[in-house]
């Protein structure tokens, strides 16, 4: 496996109208892991998705993806991308959703049957998508986003909505993709997800407080759960701000 980071981040910065969204980002995602992007809402995390996936327009910095610009023609079958909002039809069914996208992408049945076994919608797969509720949609797109086979996954929130679980499922099929060797970016606001990662990259504001294993997130906050861990993190980026600013 190479040993070059998936994604560079390099001196970003993003405005957002008259709002400045990043202002000289760094950050490198090691290949082959489950990483969490996490931190409240607002704080970056879609932002920093679309950058990586070439849909954000960028005011200036670089951002290398699997070896080449994000964004670029070479990526599109190497890279999905899975938004917070599902990006599916309507109209057709679960199945013609990803026979369509599959077509699109030179898969084949067998791709879609994989994908919807793997989001466990094999018994709505007749289903008219506007028949299905909001978990449901979700994950009709990540079943699209998986059809590919791509070697990077870049996932706002899809646990958002689902219960329980779902939510188990979700994160089950999560670590097998990674397990494969697969790098896969996952964003949520949900602090206790972040015990599901390889790794966890904490935002605030536009800023990364924190990048580390789940298990260092919490000894070097000497805390017992990643809501915690998190405020503890804030904490002291506050301070240490406070301390360079003076």
């Amino acid at each position: 496996m190479t040993t070059n980071p998936a994604v560079t981040v390099r001196d970003l910065h993003v405005k957002r109208g008259n709002t400045s969204v990043f202002r000289g980002f760094d950050l490198d995602i090691a290949p082959g892991k489950l990483v969490g992007l996490l931190g409240p809402s607002g704080c970056g995390k879609t932002t920093l998705m679309r950058c990586i996936v070439g849909a954000q327009r960028i005011a200036s910095g670089q951002v290398t993806v699997l070896g080449q610009p994000g964004g670029t023609t070479g990526l599109r079958k190497r890279v999905s991308y899975a938004t917070q909002s599902a990006a599916v039809y309507d109209d057709l069914t679960v199945r013609q959703n990803l026979d369509y996208f599959g077509r699109v992408l030179g898969g084949t049945r067998a791709d879609t049957d994989r994908a919807l076994a793997a989001v466990g919608l094999c018994d709505q797969s007749r289903q008219r998508v506007a028949t299905l509720s909001g978990g449901q949609r979700g994950r009709v797109s990540l079943a699209v986003a998986m059809l590919a086979d791509p070697e990077l996954l870049v996932l706002d929130e899809p646990t958002v909505g689902l219960d329980p679980l779902l939510r188990e499922s979700i994160w089950t099929v999560l670590r097998a993709l990674a397990d494969e060797g697969k790098t896969l970016i996952v964003s949520s606001h949900v602090m206790d997800e972040a015990m599901r990662c390889d790794e966890v990259i904490l935002l605030r504001d536009g800023r990364l407080v924190g990048q580390m294993a789940p298990s260092e997130l919490l000894e070097s906050t000497g805390t017992t759960d990643a809501d915690a861990a998190f405020l503890a993190l804030i904490k002291r980026h506050a301070g240490e701000t406070r301390r360079r600013a003076s």
